[in-house]
């Protein structure tokens, strides 16, 4: 085929292979807002796993990307009066996993399960889990002041008093504890709300990394209530794929954004030599 009938084809091959990975595997999110510093930054793109819990629940510490519940107020603004041609670009931009997050999705660190038990704070001002004391110094920027005086509708202050994880619920905190909101004020998230777990940031290179989950959480004792009732509607599907690793699905994503370019010079090699 002459160039200019392959190079349209290869873009709608890669186009469509992007949709179909976007919606059933993984989808690259742009980070909004400042409250998953120093994790995460403002601008930083990660890559969700969506299809992870489909095959299992969340775990302790993973950092999740979710719809937020109704009552949760949004971090990141969109703008409603936005063109014809910034809503086309978006639009395309959300089929291919590169558009920057609606009003409602959000990313957060899982701090408790059902049947778990958080509180603030024990005698050090730290964060307890089934009365298990958890060292967040690797991951926690700039917590909450100890005595700033709790607020309902605001996540200004560190204590809160101890929340039990409701059946089919997780409580979700930011890591910087100071500008966060979260559970601890806007309460517990439905599982079945979770869209996949960030395992890795992938641009800008320089921040290029995985996010595996802190080692303090692995000695979080189970919860005294053992089982705590059926999980999320989601974690009961059939699987849409079979479970593929993070560490495989992260460089078959990247390859999508190469390939055209690579078939394109491959081809003009192959001219260049006849």
């Amino acid at each position: 085929m002459p160039l200019w009938q392959e190079l349209p084809l290869l873009l709608i091959v890669a186009f469509c292979l992007a949709v179909l990975i976007r919606t059933f595997l993984v989808q690259a999110f742009f980070i909004p807002s400042g409250s998953m510093e120093e994790t995460l930054l403002v601008g930083d793109r990660v890559l969700v796993n969506k299809v992870l819990y489909d095959v299992r629940e969340p775990e302790r510490g993973e950092v999740v990307v979710f719809q937020g519940p109704p009552n949760w107020a949004p971090e990141n603004q969109i703008d409603k009066d936005a063109g014809f041609f910034a809503e086309l670009g978006r639009t395309v931009g959300d089929l291919v996993g590169f558009s920057q997050p609606g009003e409602k999705d959000f990313i957060k660190r899982v701090i408790g399960l059902p049947g778990d038990t958080v509180a603030c704070c024990d005698v050090q001002g730290r964060v307890t889990v089934n009365g298990y004391p958890l060292d967040e110094s690797s991951y926690v920027y700039e917590d909450s002041p100890l005595d700033a005086v709790p607020n309902p509708r605001q996540c200004t202050a560190r204590r809160f008093d101890p929340v039990k994880v409701e059946p089919g619920q997780m409580f979700v905190m930011g890591d910087h504890r100071g500008v966060s909101q979260d559970s601890r004020c806007q309460g517990q998230v439905p599982i079945e709300n979770v869209i996949g777990r960030a395992f890795v940031i992938l641009w800008p290179s320089s921040r290029w990394g995985w996010l595996p989950v802190p080692d303090t959480f692995k000695n979080v004792p189970k919860s005294a209530a053992g089982p705590a009732g059926p999980p999320g509607p989601h974690l009961t599907r059939t699987p849409r794929i079979p479970l593929i690793p993070d560490m495989v699905i992260a460089p078959l994503a990247m390859s999508l954004t190469v390939s055209t370019r690579s078939a394109r010079q491959v081809r003009l090699r192959r001219r260049r030599w006849r």
